[in-house]
């Protein structure tokens, strides 16, 4: 399934929004023109390696805890996180406020990237991407805006699909069920956490991070919007 969009309108401008996803596009283009050799030094420099913290450069690992959410290692790393971003990320930063929502923004990364680094202590692979951040947004979203709908276009040859629009806290609870449901295999499967080179559980950790602490980062909404499904009836 791929989201498209969802049907609720942000009512102020995602200023915060944007320039992540600004600042995380203009890293990647730095990233991209670094030749090979230097671009592994730069991962590995600014990445963000579990061993690293509980080895004895925790305050280097702690640093990274924040450097390594606008790196990315691809094109396609990049874009499917931005996207997401882009769809939900408008209106948990509307319903917060700017301020706020970059503060819950980076803790939603920490979060991840520690629950990741708990699973996986000895790793000494860098962890990048914003994927952890962006998770805690969707757990923030889930619990502000269950009821909205989420376009999501599935795919069933080649470029054919079909279009449906999905209640988002049904979209939203069958991926973190196959975040969650990958990262156990991972865990019971020989050197499962090292396959496939994606972190399930940062987006678990995000995830939960955003739900258990969104309302904390939330003002009460003053202008309250009284449709049924909590978006514009046309």
């Amino acid at each position: 399934m791929f989201p498209l969009r969802d049907t609720i309108r942000s009512r102020t401008f995602p200023v915060v929004t944007w320039s992540i996803i600004a600042l995380n596009v203009a890293v990647f283009l730095l990233e991209a023109s670094l030749p090979p050799a230097l671009l592994e030094r730069f991962i590995a420099l600014w990445g963000f390696v579990p061993a690293r913290l509980f080895g004895g450069h925790v305050l280097w690992g702690l640093t990274t805890l924040f450097t390594s959410m606008f790196l990315h290692g691809g094109w396609f790393h990049l874009l499917s996180n931005m996207w997401a971003l882009y769809i939900f990320g408008d209106n948990v930063e509307d319903r917060m406020g700017s301020g706020r929502y970059l503060v819950f923004y980076l803790l939603s990364g920490v979060a991840a990237a520690l629950l990741q680094a708990f699973v996986e202590p000895a790793s000494q692979v860098p962890m990048v991407g914003a994927s952890g951040a962006i998770s805690g947004v969707l757990g923030a979203y889930f619990l502000f805006y269950p009821h909205a709908r989420v376009i999501t276009w599935i795919p069933l040859f080649l470029f054919f699909g079909y279009y449906v629009d999905i209640p988002a806290v049904l979209y939203l609870g069958l991926w973190f069920f196959s975040q969650f449901y990958s990262g156990l295999f991972a865990l019971v499967t020989p050197h499962g956490l090292q396959a496939g080179g994606v972190a399930w559980w940062a987006h678990i950790g995000g995830f939960l991070f955003g739900v258990l602490f969104a309302r904390a980062f939330a003002p009460p909404d003053r202008h309250p919007r009284w449709y049924a499904d909590e978006y514009w009836p046309w």
